[in-house]
């Protein structure tokens, strides 16, 4: 059956389905009254396959007014997808510039001055938080293609539209540098003695760390290649020397530009011990930079810190952190940590996200258990959502049950929301001919008409033969 065909037989199924749940719509003594009838419910069939409600001065197309606790209901769902509409923009500029950036670093490691010119000026248009890094590299990447004037033009624009950026003092070096040149451009294939330095650096710190170490902060202080300055940091977090964590514990501060910071608290999370650890905890506490104890939360959750990110989560004041303390507790698997923070919190937005990240977390018996129990009704159709996006075999199950026994029509919508996303088709075909509410009923059927399954088509087709 082609798609046209199946779309014809699902608006006559859907027509019919209508005037067997409805019953004589409209008596029709007169042929004009029984086209009337007729055309009206071809209206309501199309917007059944539209995926719309049929709604008329005020009524649903059962005939009953919609009471004021729909209307606040569907009041607050336009408020929360705008909401969330603004937080994925956010969330793709954020990512576009994220490419952006990294993409431009790659071209710097790749010696593509030009293209490492054109990412970096495109994040710097941006105006946002990589802004500054991107003027730096921009400058760097111009003075690499012997464009010294531009470099320095591209400083001095950082440091007028910046004055607080934490680039400002590599920034200075790189001017030092520019303005010492003779004019020429400058060989790519001079990095080659970096790249051997460092590797000499390498092999000291195994032999003599007492020694490598300083010179290993000097050349994070230097302007080298990004890559290079963060194979330095690799290898000084690879060292168990107290020397080496003090400078990796003062990159962390931020004693250094911004890309290298979130270096060094990276790797403080997966290399360092319970000192490390505990730098990160400090720094965490006196930073006031939002993106560095974002990464600090990751970290911590690298480094298996459960305790420290539950803390975080119950008493961060700022709402974006303490959201992403629940995340990192789903990603690392703490279901019985965020159990315990679900129980004693107040807060719907936080209970919600922490709803997502059990979700995340794979924790289907509490999910099921909050979409049993639940009080709050919000709550509760969030956690049975949830259950339609998890796989786990006792998740249908659940909702079946669940289905059967509630009375609440809100709640028995968002089971057959649940399932259709779930794909199972049997299930709602189930419900489908058990059900007499004539609501529920094109609610079961117009999901039934969106999935490919056979037990769907003939479903439908057992309506066309009544």
């Amino acid at each position: 059956m082609d798609r046209v065909s199946r779309a014809v037989l699902l608006a006559a199924s859907l027509l019919v389905a209508t005037a067997a749940m409805a019953g004589s719509l409209l008596p029709g003594p007169t042929e004009r009254a029984r086209h009337g009838a007729t055309a009206s419910m071809r209206a309501q069939g199309d917007a059944l396959v539209r995926g719309q409600d049929y709604d008329r001065d005020g009524y649903t197309r059962e005939g009953e007014y919609r009471d004021e606790e729909d209307r606040e209901a569907e009041r607050r769902e336009r408020q929360e997808e705008l909401r969330e509409r603004k937080q994925e923009r956010e969330g793709e500029l954020r990512e576009r510039e994220e490419e952006r950036y990294e993409d431009g670093m790659e071209a710097l490691d790749e010696h593509e001055w030009e293209r490492a010119i054109e990412r970096f000026q495109r994040v710097a248009e941006m105006g946002r938080r990589r802004a500054d890094g991107a003027l730096y590299w921009l400058a760097y990447a111009q003075n690499k293609l012997g464009q010294r004037s531009e470099a320095l033009a591209t400083l001095e624009r950082m440091r007028t539209s910046y004055p607080k950026s934490h680039w400002l003092k590599d920034a200075q070096a790189l001017e030092v540098e520019v303005r010492q040149s003779t004019g020429q451009p400058v060989s790519p294939e001079s990095t080659s003695d970096e790249d051997l330095k460092l590797l000499a650096l390498n092999s000291l710190m195994h032999m003599d760390s007492e020694r490598a170490v300083p010179m290993l902060e000097k050349f994070l202080q230097g302007s080298h290649a990004p890559k290079l300055k963060k194979r330095a940091l690799f290898v000084l977090a690879q060292s168990g020397s107290p020397r080496a964590r003090e400078v990796m514990g003062r990159v962390a501060r931020g004693d250094t530009n911004p890309d290298l910071q979130m270096k060094a608290v990276r790797y403080l999370g997966l290399f360092g011990g319970a000192e490390s650890r505990q730098v990160l905890a400090e720094v965490y506490a006196s930073s006031d930079n939002v993106d560095v104890r974002r990464a600090i939360l990751k970290s911590f959750m690298l480094a298996g810190e459960r305790d420290r990110l539950l803390e975080a989560a119950r008493g961060e004041s700022v709402p974006e952190l303490r959201r992403e303390a629940v995340r990192q507790l789903g990603v690392m698997g703490a279901t019985d940590a965020l159990w315990e923070l679900y129980q004693q919190e107040s807060s719907i937005e936080i209970r919600k996200r922490i709803l997502k990240s059990m979700f995340v977390a794979g924790d289907a018996e509490r999910m099921i258990e909050l979409a049993q129990a639940e009080q709050n009704p919000e709550l509760r159709r969030e956690a049975i959502h949830r259950l339609g996006l998890m796989g786990h075999p006792s998740t249908a199950e659940a909702l079946v049950s669940l289905y059967q026994q509630e009375s609440d029509r809100r709640v028995r919508k968002e089971v057959i929301k649940s399932l259709w996303l779930q794909g199972n088709a049997q299930a709602l075909v189930e419900i489908a001919r058990q059900e007499s509410d004539p609501a529920l009923k094109k609610e079961l059927v117009k999901r039934l008409s969106l999935m490919d399954s056979k037990a769907a088509t003939e479903f439908l087709l057992e309506i066309l033969e009544q």
